[in-house]
């Protein structure tokens, strides 16, 4: 049984612990999506550090239909917060680019810029970026490299899809932030129509190593292996000197 009490606590004494090795005194800085992971880094970085060195940044693309929902993950917080628009420099990539860019490039490009947005922002504020993936995205390479799968340190990446639900219910956050279907943002697909399966099916599969549908697993381990790459180190050449 997930002990979510136990896990977050734990998780808050460890932000704790890394800010006292990699940055005493600095903030922690999150992209907020309106999404609950975001939400629940959000909400444990307050916990662990107060809501004064906690500074969230919400970066649209033009319009965002549910930035509601990052307005209110950051207002139930009482945190810093920036909004900071990326249409521009998103389109200024693009017609500077001597070729028409794939759909993948032009989903993956948003995410790319927001990382750099939230190093702007965390080098002016004495900061440190917060990851915000989690372990069941993580598995099966569902975040874009170099964009939202970076980060300095990573409260979640160790926890499920249900696990981290579990842990903003504890923390209180608002219903609608925590339950709310997961979605890229970029497509206007949720998550689990992108996958071609339910995170519960991932989740049970990642925790147990059962799952019901066969064509599902295959698909899971597949994914899993393709993106692998994407949580290890960039691969370094060592010459023999």
């Amino acid at each position: 049984m997930f002990d979510a009490e136990r896990v977050k606590n734990d998780c808050v004494e460890w932000i704790r612990r890394f800010f006292e090795e990699n940055g005493k005194g600095c903030n922690a800085v999150v992209g907020i999506s309106g999404g609950k992971d975001s939400s629940v880094v959000a909400a444990l970085c307050v916990e662990a550090l107060g809501k004064d060195r906690v500074i969230g940044v919400l970066m649209p693309n033009g319009e965002q239909s549910d930035i509601d929902m990052a307005e209110l993950l950051v207002n139930t917080l009482g945190i810093k917060h920036y909004t900071v628009n990326i249409k521009d420099a998103f389109d200024g990539v693009v017609k500077n680019l001597p070729f028409e860019i794939t759909d993948q490039t032009r989903q993956n490009l948003p995410p790319r810029i927001r990382m750099a947005t939230l190093y702007a922002v965390s080098q002016s504020h004495n900061g440190r970026v917060a990851n915000t993936c989690n372990l069941s995205e993580d598995w099966v390479g569902y975040s874009t490299r170099y964009g939202d799968s970076v980060g300095d340190f990573s409260p979640c990446s160790h926890l499920t899809v249900d696990e981290v639900k579990q842990i903003g219910r504890l923390l209180g956050l608002p219903s609608e932030l925590v339950d709310k279907a997961p979605s890229d943002g970029l497509c206007g697909k949720t998550d689990e129509d992108n996958l071609g399966f339910t995170y519960a099916e991932l989740d049970r599969y990642i925790r147990t190593g059962e799952i019901d549908n066969k064509e599902h697993k295959e698909l899971i381990d597949r994914k899993h292996k393709m993106n692998l790459f994407k949580l290890q180190l960039m691969p370094a050449f060592e010459p023999e000197l």
